[in-house]
């Protein structure tokens, strides 16, 4: 066991020899961390977490120094320094570089590997963080904590979501599902939950467990595939429940040392498909213990009471342990060595007995027994040893041929399952192949080959071989450029793409076992096949021929007769592996029958497979027919195809039979891969050399032809520009023609403009003169008529001058008219409210009535007259001037003949003018005196009505003489003689109804109105007299 101390370095190598762990502890390497200062002290280790391939860890001490170790390159590294203890990791985030890490100071840092920078920072928890859960995808995880447990996006490092819950619970673990989209949660109470990760949608619990069991579940782990769910706590009893039943369905019972279970984890297997078998359950005594579930037995077990276990981690792909042990430091185990124990094979029943030379006498023969593999005599071409291999069947008998190997498996076992299911299981095909062909995982041969890169052979395979899946093309890359590297040959052998594709395809997940399947199948079952390279193996198909010529001499007979070859109807079935002729259940059922037998029974098969079709090949007759048949698929029962090569293998005999020439199975050496160099060394190197020759003269010629190229591209840029300035110099000739043209044409055209132009010039001038004189003559017209305008203008405004001075005299009469009326009237309103004084209370409303009613009619009275004798006076004066605009008129067309004439009618009218305002006037004195009268007759009747009012009120019970008078008023607005109406009689007694008083002055009011509209058609007939005056005149 290697040990590395750390010490203050930050980086450096794991291990400095090769390791070599004991199959006793499994133990590659033993990492401490000792501090060489003053005072030594050992820094312990708390915590370990593996990456997502396995190959690479990362582990923390209690001084927050967290360190890298990359087991497959044997380098550590230290990438943070965190100054705190850590409580968790994890190093299977989306970004390979990065992890996380929980403190002490219950926050979570996300750091990364090769820039040794902080990512983020995630702060939330009160209490320390114990788990770290990352989802498949890495894109989400979520921290545990004893209070809560917190879900974050690992894209922006935000809180999703936060699960709370009672203090009196608790929480124990909360994590994803592995290949999933489940969160599993689990409680201090046994409660066991599942959750969907994108709607937290609970989707279901399990059951209690039973009641008989009184575990408290601690610690928990879950198969790959994500079936089983095993739990464990203070007990040594092992709960598993299948999550696909929601129910428990075995309770495995521990060793009686074993009183409580400290952590769970499942070792992962490549061949299992996920789901594990093999469960690690470290204990209270720090043992780790790796059981099977299946079959209750104790594989192996790390860790011892001295040196115990504290916590344990295993990587993804199930080779390596590391565990943190008691005393701080790290341990690595190798899953391999812990296992070659655990799948040794039980000792040999097969005794190999040989015989001695005939020279030696019979009585000294020797019985040599072998326990370990059985091993087939070598033949020897001068004199062959008879050897008789006796194995027992199951009825007790020997038969031979009986091979055994260190794995855990028997061949006699395979061979009996073989035959009796026709194929090994579908879930178990890739393990049982791996243990016949004895694979030797050799990781560092492999990754050199690798390393070297893509073979400049098969840089261009894509278009060769155009493969749909980029995935398939790179591991089929990788594949035959390591068999390449790994010998020269198959750089040059053409049928190595078709050979290796079906094993490319099957293993493109593992390249490593890929690699190992394919070197192994060339170097057992294609013995001597690059004896004659680059021709077909000729040995190899003579020997095809021989057991085809034995077996079927009518088929081989007929390939004769159409010249067919064994190039033709075996080579395609050896070179493809029978790839083209079968689909994939029929290629596995066909390998694994190859796998289990002597490498001539690939060759077997070929005959067999040509045997069983020989009805069609006996029908075909062209040789593209034949061609067709061996490369395209069949309907033909792949089951005895094997049949009948097996009764080949029975039935041949021995002088034919190709198991004389081909060797026995040969697994390849461990460590490093064994020296193939079973070929024409001369040829091979021959071709390297021509290949490299015609490499350099196709360089040569490349770089000649790129010269050639480039002069040709130079003289065909150069003529391309001569083209095109020969061509510009046509077209500015040819342009330079055009605009000649053009100048020609627009000359023509401008001469003829302006000829044109002449000649309207001409026209415009004489028609300039005509207008001048007609305007002239025009303006000479326009200049009298103005001139007339002027003069009637000077006339209009005389009259209006006198007419405005006479509407003034007369409005000033009108107004002081106007203001005599007023105070008649104030004077009346006077009298009227002494006589409403006196009776307030009976005949206030219908006094303050009338008067209002006698006040409104008496200035519509004044108004309507006034606006009748303004309205006649201007339609007067509108009807003379308009005579008079026509009689002017009239009398201008007649050149003034009739001057005089008008002017005697001017001056009738205007003495006829006078006698009408004489009229007038004396119209208006009549109209005064009438006025005087109604107003004496008005004021009489109010006093006797004041007096009678102040008698009655003196003489209140005093009987009341009715007396009716009748009084004649004659309105002031009335012309000439017409007087107002009677007005009715008024009951001068106090106590006559308001009624009678409101009827009679309604009355009155109405006889005003009638009046009002009697002056109105005097005055309309007056004004149309006087309008028709003129006319009379001026006949």
């Amino acid at each position: 066991m290697q040990s590395t101390d750390l010490g203050n370095k930050e980086s450096g190598k794991i291990w400095h020899r090769k390791p070599s762990p004991a199959s006793r502890d499994g133990i590659i390497v033993n990492i401490i961390h000792n501090t060489s200062d003053y005072l030594p002290k050992v820094l312990r280790f708390l915590n370990v977490a593996f990456d997502s391939s396995g190959d690479c860890l990362i582990a923390g001490d209690h001084q927050g120094n967290i360190y890298l170790f990359d087991l497959h390159g044997n380098r550590f590294n230290l990438v943070q320094r965190t100054a705190q203890a850590c409580t968790a990791l994890a190093f299977n985030l989306r970004r390979k570089s990065e992890f996380l890490v929980a403190l002490a100071d219950y926050s979570v840092k996300c750091f990364d590997t090769v820039t040794k920078e902080l990512v983020s920072w995630m702060r939330g928890h009160e209490s320390s963080v114990f788990s770290i859960s990352v989802h498949a995808s890495g894109r989400y995880a979520i921290t545990t904590s004893s209070d809560t447990a917190q879900l974050w996006d690992l894209d922006t490092f935000q809180r999703k979501r936060k699960l709370n819950i009672l203090q009196s619970v608790g929480i124990q673990k909360v994590f994803f599902l592995p290949l999933s989209n489940t969160i599993l949660s689990c409680f201090k109470d046994n409660s066991i939950f599942a959750w969907e990760c994108d709607t937290l949608l609970c989707k279901y619990q399990l059951p209690a467990p039973p009641d008989s069991s009184s575990m408290s579940y601690k610690v928990f782990a879950v198969t790959r595939d994500g079936r089983i769910l095993a739990a464990g706590g203070k007990s040594n009893h092992l709960h598993l429940w299948c999550l696909e039943a929601k129910q428990l369905f075995r309770i495995i019972q521990m060793p009686t040392k074993v009183r409580a279970i400290r952590h769970l984890e499942f070792l992962p297997d490549s061949f299992d498909a996920g789901s594990n078998q093999v469960l690690g359950v470290l204990s209270q005594d720090g043992i780790m213990r790796f059981v099977n579930i299946q079959t209750c037995k104790l594989l192996f077990e790390i860790g011892s009471p001295d040196e115990g276990i504290h916590s344990s981690a295993i990587s993804p792909h199930g080779r390596f342990i590391a565990s943190i042990m008691e005393n701080g430091s790290l341990n690595i185990y190798s899953v391999q060595a812990l296992t070659q124990e655990v799948n040794k094979p039980p000792p040999p029943l097969v005794k190999v007995i040989e015989d001695l030379p005939k020279s030696m006498r019979s009585g000294d023969l020797k019985l040599k027994v072998s326990s370990g593999r059985v091993q087939r005599p070598a033949k020897s071409r001068e004199s062959k040893t008879k050897t008789r291999i006796l194995k027992q069947d199951l009825t007790g008998h020997f038969e031979n041929n009986e091979h055994e190997f260190s794995d855990g498996l028997s061949r006699k076992r395979l061979q009996i399952l073989l035959k009796g299911y026709g194929e090994y299981p579908t879930k178990y095909r890739m393990f049982i192949w791996r243990s016949l062909l004895q694979l030797p995982e050799n990781h560092t041969a492999f990754s050199n080959l690798i390393d070297k890169g893509i073979h400049v052979a098969f840089l261009n395979l894509q278009k060769k071989y155009p493969i749909k899946s980029r995935k398939l093309l790179r591991v089929l890359q990788r594949t035959l450029s390591a068999l390449a590297h790994w010998s020269d040959i198959f750089s040059d052998t053409p049928y190595l793409p078709l050979l290796a594709f079906p094993f490319v395809k099957l293993f493109q997940n593992n390249q490593l076992i890929c690699f190992e399947v394919v070197a192994t199948l060339i170097t057992n079952w294609c013995q001597h096949w690059f004896e004659y390279f680059p021709n077909p193996p000729i040995n190899i198909l003579g020997m095809v021929e021989n057991v085809l010529a034995f077996h079927d001499k009518e088929l081989l007979q007929h390939f004769i007769n159409h010249d067919i070859t064994s190039q033709l109807y075996a080579w395609p079935l050896l070179e493809t592996v029978f790839s083209e002729v079968l689909t994939r259940e029929e290629w596995l059922k066909l390998f694994d029958n190859v796998f289990s037998n002597h490498p001539s029974f690939l060759l077997m098969s070929v005959v067999a497979y040509n045997i069983c079709s020989r009805a069609p090949l006996l029908n075909c007759n062209l040789k593209d027919d034949f061609e067709y048949f061996f490369h395209h698929r069949n309907n033909l029962d792949i089951s005895v195809v094997i049949k009948e090569a097996y009764h080949l293998m029975d039935t041949t005999p021995t002088d034919i039979h190709p198991d004389n020439l081909l060797d026995v199975f040969v697994a390849l050496t461990k460590g490093q891969y064994p020296v193939f160099n079973q070929y024409p060394k001369f040829i091979v190197d021959y071709q390297t050399q021509e290949r490299e020759r015609i490499r350099n003269d196709e360089l040569d010629y490349l770089r000649e032809r790129q010269t050639v190229e480039n002069l040709q591209a130079e003289v065909d840029q150069q003529r391309v520009e001569d083209e095109a300035w020969y061509q510009k110099q046509e077209l500015l000739r040819k342009a330079e023609e055009m605009r000649r043209e053009m100048l020609l044409q627009e000359e023509e055209r401008m001469l003829q403009q302006r000829e044109r132009l002449a000649a309207v010039k001409r026209e415009l001038k004489v028609k300039e003169l005509h207008l001048q004189d007609a305007a002239r003559r025009r303006f000479l017209k326009l200049q009298q008529d103005q001139r007339e305008i002027e003069l009637r203008r000077l006339e209009d405004e005389i009259e209006r001058k006198n007419l405005t001075r006479s509407q003034e005299a007369v409005a000033k009469e009108m107004r002081e008219e106007l203001d005599a009326f007023r105070r008649k009237v104030d004077l009346e309103e006077d009298m009227f409210h002494k006589l409403i004084d006196t009776n307030k209370t009976q005949n206030q409303k219908a006094q303050k009535l009338i008067e209002e009613k006698l006040a409104k009619a008496t200035q519509a009275c004044l108004n309507t007259d006034w606006r009748i004798q303004a309205l006649h006076k201007q339609r007067c004066n509108d009807l003379q001037r308009g005579e008079c605009y026509w009689e002017m008129a009239k009398l201008l067309q007649e050149n003034r003949r009739k001057e005089s004439e008008v002017l005697n009618t001017v001056m009738a009218e205007e003495a006829k003018k006078w006698e009408e305002a004489e009229e007038k006037d004396f119209q208006l004195e009549s109209e005064k005196k009438a006025s005087a009268l109604a107003d004496e007759s008005r004021r009489l009747f109010l006093e006797q009505e004041l007096s009678d009012a102040l008698e009655h009120a003196k003489h209140p019970y005093k009987k009341v003489v009715p007396r009716s008078q009748t009084k004649h008023f004659t309105s002031s607005c009335l012309p000439r003689t017409a007087q107002l109406s009677d007005i009715s009689e008024m009951d001068s007694s106090l106590q006559s109804s308001f009624s009678q008083r409101e009827m009679q002055w309604d009355t009155m009011e109405r006889d005003l109105m009638e009046r009002v509209r009697n002056l109105r058609q005097r005055l309309t007939a007056q004004a149309r007299n006087r309008r028709q005056t003129p006319h009379l005149l001026t006949i």
